[in-house]
């Protein structure tokens, strides 16, 4: 078969599977406007989002003392925009991406905020209404809907490859974007025969600089590989247990690891109206699938099952005398992301169920494997990025500390996977923060002298920051932290490049 027609085939299957019949959706329930919805509840602030407008803050303030060996860019990418026309968007992955880069300079700390000018963007802005439908949101379409990128929101990952921003979401194409401007410069076709086709938003870069990256539809994987350079080197289309959704994989220095959770699809309540959250099926009796796949050759591959669970983030993966170890942030089902992320949209701050670390050792000579779990509520997990691959010490997470409300991630911690000890700094019920990225110190040789630097909300003030600790001491509590005068909405992901 001709491989660019096989491709272009599967894009627009993406599409004509579901999409042509969403016209019966319902238009979205307005669910209330954000300024009603959040009045009570201060700290979801950040969930209420902009209505179009970037941002910019040339001075933050200061509070401590910035180390002077921090200097580069920190981009983040979330959800940024909820509302339009006076209706609001059910789920919060729904939002339109907006780019934030925080600059470290010898003059201070910088803040500047974008969205992504996507063509979904961009359309719905101009008519001043929401005019496709959104993945947790049922709308019926006011214009066509030829492929996923229709519904793209860019609104998951930022990364930078030669020079050029990439913003990322797993359904579709990246979008290109300036560095320094935050100008959107349009969606990416990695080549020919692979446009408009899915590409996650955590792609694994190894320290020689390797960028692997994968995508998912209907039973397939696509696989690929990209130099140090940003070339694609090459492409692979394989098939793989069936999932509705796979956020994030791992690598090691030998292999990827996907699990795929039992989470089906219900096409025809999508095509009756339900938007594609509520048509996601959690199957408890089945299995959660390992798939394991050798990078010198995709055709090898060993498929072990676990019970049902649940994931989204992935810490590192290493192997050693054929047995691969990683890390992955566990939780029960679809419970938060069905129901209290929806809840949270309607300015509701409520318990939801944890998520807390895992650990599993893959055999892949007897085809076994061993799971291990820790109490604490974390989520997304970071290594140094020079262990990626490689066997790691430390994982650096952001986590619901002792005083927090309704287990929110109000702290940051370090764990020791050596000693099972942790590192820990609790902000209180003031803050509330969002992930936190590892950066080598300058000229540093151990994994964990490394500076960690995040952002969070302060709840009192109602404005955003971004917080530094030493990777070697975080109960010492930020070095510094750079107050912005506003509030920005939630990220999700991003990467910390220093200079």
């Amino acid at each position: 078969m001709n491989r660019r027609l096989f491709f272009q085939g599967m894009g627009t299957l993406i599409g004509a599977s579901i999409l042509p019949r969403l016209t019966r959706a319902q238009s979205v329930a307005g669910i209330g406007l954000s300024k009603d919805l959040f009045q009570a509840n201060a700290v979801l602030t950040p969930v209420r989002g902009y209505r179009g407008q970037d941002v910019r803050c040339d001075h933050a303030w200061i509070e401590g003392k910035m180390p002077s060996d921090l200097r580069g860019d920190f981009f983040r990418n979330g959800p940024g925009q909820f509302e339009r026309g006076g209706q609001r968007y059910h789920h919060w992955f729904d939002g339109d991406g907006m780019v934030h880069a925080w600059r470290f300079t010898d003059q201070g700390v910088s803040h500047q905020a974008r969205f992504v000018r996507t063509k979904k963007f961009v359309a719905e802005q101009q008519a001043g209404e929401f005019l496709v439908p959104a993945f947790g949101t049922a709308i019926k379409p006011k214009i066509p809907l030829r492929s996923s990128d229709t519904m793209n929101t860019a609104n998951t990952n930022v990364i930078k490859m030669e020079g050029r921003l990439y913003a990322l979401w797993e359904g579709g194409s990246a979008h290109a974007m300036n560095a320094q401007s935050l100008d959107t410069e349009g969606l990416v076709t990695w080549s020919d025969e692979l446009a408009g086709m899915p590409f996650s938003a955590h792609p694994k870069v190894e320290p020689d600089g390797t960028m692997w990256n994968f995508g998912t539809m209907m039973g397939k994987l696509i696989l690929y590989q990209f130099s140090k350079q940003g070339k694609l080197v090459q492409h692979h289309v394989m098939n793989a247990p069936n999932s509705a959704m796979v956020h994030d994989f791992v690598i090691s220095q030998n292999h990827l690891v996907f699990l795929f959770s039992p989470i089906s699809l219900n096409v025809e309540a999508v095509r009756s109206g339900q938007s594609m959250v509520d048509a996601m099926e959690w199957n408890a009796q089945e299995s959660t699938k390992v798939l394991v796949i050798e990078k010198a050759d995709f055709s090898r591959t060993t498929l072990i099952e676990l019970p049902a669970m649940m994931l989204f983030h992935f810490g590192n993966a290493w192997e050693e005398d054929q047995t691969i170890h990683l890390d992955f942030v566990k939780s029960k089902d679809l419970g938060n992301f069905k129901e209290w992320m929806p809840k949270m949209m309607q300015g509701q701050d409520i318990k939801h169920d944890v998520a807390t670390p895992a650990f599993l050792q893959i055999d892949l000579r007897n085809k076994r494997i061993k799971l291990s779990e820790r109490s604490e509520v974390v989520e997304f997990p970071r290594v140094d990025p020079r262990v990626v691959a490689q066997r790691n010490r430390f994982l650096f997470y952001p986590f619901a500390a002792a005083s927090a409300q309704n287990d929110a991630l109000n702290g940051v911690m370090r764990l020791d996977l050596q000693t099972g000890k942790t590192d820990q700094f609790d902000f209180g019920t003031r803050m509330r923060l969002e992930e936190h990225v590892v950066v080598p110190k300058a000229g540093s040789r151990r994994e964990a002298e490394v500076w960690l630097v995040g952002v969070g909300f302060d709840v009192q003030r109602q404005t955003s920051f971004a917080s530094v600790f030493d990777g070697e001491n975080l109960a010492a509590g930020p070095v510094a932290l750079a107050h912005l005068p506003y509030w920005t909405p939630h990220c999700f992901h991003g990467n910390f490049y220093s200079v």
